[in-house]
C-alpha cells in the first residue's frame, strides 16, 4: 500500500507539524501532541476540549476555533490520547470558568478522559464531561461497551461551541452537549478497508464487491455484509436504520460523511438520496453539510448522522465558526 508519509514512527508528529505551518491562527505544540486557540484562555469563557486517536481528520484539531473547540489533543492513529495531554490542553484554556471535555464512547478515550478530568481538578480547574454515543449500528463493539461515538461529535462540539462563545456557564454548555447527543444517531457504510501507517495494509478483510453495513470509524464490523449495492439502496438502508432509532418529531440537521477515500462527486450524489429518503417518510431537513469530517484514514464509504432540531440548536448550528475544517458567518 503506497502512503505519503515518512515512517510510520514519525506521521502523527510530520502532520502535526504542517498543521502548524498551514494553520498560524493555532497554537501547535508537536511535542505534547495538543492544538489551542491562540486567543486562548478567553476570559470569562467556558472552553471545550476534546480528542482522540489520529486518523479521523480533521476529527478534532481541524474544529480548534472560535465558536467550536478550544483545544484538541491527538494520540497516535486510532489510539486515545493520554490523560498528560488532555490535561495539559485543559490548563492552556481553561479561563476559570470551567472546562468541558467532549469524550467520543471508546474505552480507551473514556478512561483517559476520566482520569485527566480527575487530574486537573485536582489543579483546580473545574471540569465537566459529556460522552458521545450516537452510533446505531451496533451495541457493543471491539472498541468500547455501548455506542460508538461518530458523526454526532461534529455537531456536538459545533453546537456546544457556539454556546460557550455566546458566554453561557459551564452547566448550560453541558447541558446543551448532552442535548445534542441525545437527539443523534449515526450509521456507516464501508465500501473499502481503511489501511494504517503501521500494518501498511488494509486493517480488515472486505471482498471486492461486498461492503460493511453499520462499519465503525476505526474498522470495527458493522451489522453485515452484503454485496455492492447503488448509493440509493445504500440510503435506504442508512437513514431506515436511524429513523428506526430515532423517530424525529420535526426538522434535522443531516450531516452525510466521508469516511475519507470517497470523493464529493459521490458523496453529493448519495446526499441527493439521502434527501429523497427522507423526504419520503416525511422527515424534513432544516440543514444538510457533506464531506469528509469525521473519517477512517482512507476509507472508501459514508455516513449519515441525523440531529433532530429546534430553533435554539439551529441557531447555535448557524453561529459563526471560524476553524480550519468549518468555516461561516465570521
Amino acid at each position: 500500500m503506497k502512503m505519503l508519509i515518512n515512517v510510520p514512527e514519525t506521521v502523527v508528529a510530520d502532520a502535526l507539524r504542517g498543521f502548524a505551518a498551514a494553520h498560524p491562527e493555532l497554537t501547535v505544540d508537536v511535542e505534547n501532541r495538543i492544538v489551542v486557540r491562540r486567543d486562548a484562555p478567553v476570559a470569562g469563557k467556558v472552553a471545550l476540549v476534546s480528542g482522540g486517536g489520529s486518523g479521523h481528520e480533521p476529527l478534532h484539531a481541524g474544529f480548534v476555533g472560535p465558536g467550536m473547540l478550544s483545544a484538541a489533543a491527538a494520540g497516535e492513529v486510532f489510539t486515545s490520547p493520554v490523560p498528560d495531554q488532555m490535561v495539559r490542553a485543559a490548563a492552556a484554556v481553561d479561563s476559570g470558568a470551567g472546562v468541558l471535555f467532549v469524550v467520543k464512547n471508546y474505552t480507551g478515550d473514556v478512561l483517559n478522559f476520566d482520569m485527566a478530568a480527575e487530574l486537573a481538578e485536582d489543579e483546580g480547574v473545574q471540569v465537566a464531561k459529556v460522552l458521545v454515543d450516537d452510533d446505531v449500528a451496533v451495541s457493543d463493539s471491539l472498541y468500547t461497551a455501548g455506542r460508538r461515538g461518530t458523526g454526532a461529535t461534529l455537531f456536538v462540539e459545533k453546537i456546544a461551541g457556539a454556546a460557550a462563545d455566546e458566554g453561557a456557564p459551564l452547566e448550560r454548555v453541558e447541558s446543551i452537549a448532552r442535548r445534542v447527543n441525545a437527539a443523534s444517531r449515526s450509521f456507516g457504510v464501508a465500501l473499502s478497508a481503511c489501511s494504517t501507517p503501521a500494518k501498511g495494509g488494509p486493517t480488515f478483510d472486505l471482498p471486492p464487491g461486498e461492503l460493511e453495513l453499520g462499519v465503525g470509524i476505526h474498522g470495527e464490523p458493522g451489522r453485515e455484509r452484503r454485496p455492492m449495492m447503488t448509493a440509493r439502496e445504500i440510503a435506504d438502508v442508512a437513514v431506515d436504520a436511524v429513523l428506526d432509532d430515532l423517530d424525529p418529531s420535526g426538522p434535522v440537521m443531516l450531516l452525510v460523511n466521508g469516511m475519507g477515500g470517497t470523493p464529493l462527486l459521490e458523496l453529493y450524489g448519495f446526499g441527493a438520496e439521502v434527501h429523497r429518503v427522507l423526504k419520503e417518510r416525511g422527515v424534513p431537513v432544516a440543514r444538510t453539510l457533506v464531506g469528509n469530517y469525521v473519517t477512517s484514514l482512507d476509507m472508501a464509504g459514508a455516513s449519515v448522522t441525523l440531529c433532530q432540531a429546534d430553533e435554539e440548536l439551529l441557531r447555535l448550528w448557524d453561529a459563526p465558526v471560524q476553524t480550519p475544517a468549518l468555516r461561516w458567518g465570521r
